[in-house]
């Protein structure tokens, strides 16, 4: 009898011990950059890309080829989303996906033929939802998008000072925020309650906006060269391509105080694999930054959406960037 429960708790301690095996690699494999390889075309000037945690699809848009492209995350099933000049896409921006509506932004940038679209598509049929245009004597670029938790969204406009956002009543884009100190915004993050915005603006840094009151929150700050940006646990990620020095660029997280109304802090995660790199936005899922390595943005030219020099043109990689903190303790002042 004793020998049998020797046995038995024997094979016990082997299965728990496998478990916790199993549960340390998969934690430590969570904790690798991992990165692979996408079959999209060369010349594709990926900008906008979007997670759909249902499906567990990848989508990227296009600069050049005026499309939205998908794969699984393995980079597998390669397929046009939306084709070339579909719904009347334009060069693809900010993207993102809220249940299952894919949220779509593309620009003519050229002065000549400037206008804006945002799309809205359902992601499980690709049937178009609705369309939204913006195409008149002002010079417009909508640069990315937040949606919040009720579906409230806001877009900002690169060109200028002006936050936009859909009037339901209206059922058009209208401009929801003006203000001269945040010129040329670019990335915009939510919070997750849908009463603050935060905003990446080019000659004032990070700048926090109370959707309630209108009122910036938040000083003038040197928090510059922000393309991408999302709100993460109390703080926010951001993509940094915009400095003169390219070592200063790289993937950032900036925390914040407990009231959401100041940054308290920054922490550098990681450095572009190339200093020459340019990714622009990202995807959060499963608490990892999903990015194209290197959007090759360098080598378009965005007045006639040319490519410089074809034989240049490298494949594309997807790098999946654990989001954990080096050194930061808590900080809440």
């Amino acid at each position: 009898m004793g020998s049998i429960l020797f046995l038995v708790c024997q094979r016990k301690l082997c299965l728990l011990y496998t478990i916790l095996i199993l549960m340390v690699s998969a934690s430590s494999a969570q904790n690798q950059i991992e990165q692979v390889e996408l079959p999209f075309q060369k010349d594709l000037i990926p900008e906008g890309i979007a997670i759909d945690s249902i499906s567990r699809k990848i989508y990227v848009n296009s600069l050049k080829h005026n499309k939205i492209v998908r794969c699984d995350f393995d980079g597998k099933n390669q397929e046009d989303f939306v084709k070339s000049n579909q719904y009347g896409y334009l060069p693809g921006f900010g993207m993102t996906i809220k249940g299952d509506t894919l949220f779509a932004l593309g620009n003519n940038l050229p002065k000549s033929s400037n206008k804006s679209v945002l799309l809205l598509l359902n992601t499980q049929t690709g049937a178009l939802i609705k369309s939204y245009t913006i195409d008149n004597s002002d010079f417009i670029y909508l640069n990315d998008i937040a949606v919040g938790p009720k579906g409230k969204l806001y877009i900002t406009d690169s060109e200028s000072d002006n936050i936009y956002t859909l009037n339901p009543q209206k059922d058009a884009l209208e401009i929801f925020f003006s203000h001269p100190e945040i010129k040329h915004p670019n990335g915009i993050a939510i919070s997750p309650d849908g009463k603050t915005l935060f905003l990446a603006t080019y000659t004032s840094g990070i700048r926090v906006l109370d959707i309630g009151s209108q009122k910036l929150i938040n000083h003038n700050n040197d928090f510059k060269g922000i393309d991408g940006m999302k709100f993460y646990q109390n703080s926010l990620l951001a993509i940094v391509n915009g400095k003169r020095d390219a070592t200063q660029n790289g993937l950032f997280r900036f925390y914040l105080d407990k009231n959401l109304s100041k940054i308290v802090s920054e922490e550098k995660l990681a450095s572009f694999q190339n200093p020459t790199d340019i990714p622009t936005t990202f995807a959060l899922f499963n608490n990892q930054m999903f990015y194209v390595s290197d959007s090759q943005l360098d080598m378009l030219n965005q007045e006639n959406y040319e490519i410089l020099n074809a034989s240049e043109l490298k494949d594309y990689i997807l790098t999946k960037q654990p989001i954990h903190s080096k050194h930061r303790k808590n900080q809440n002042p």
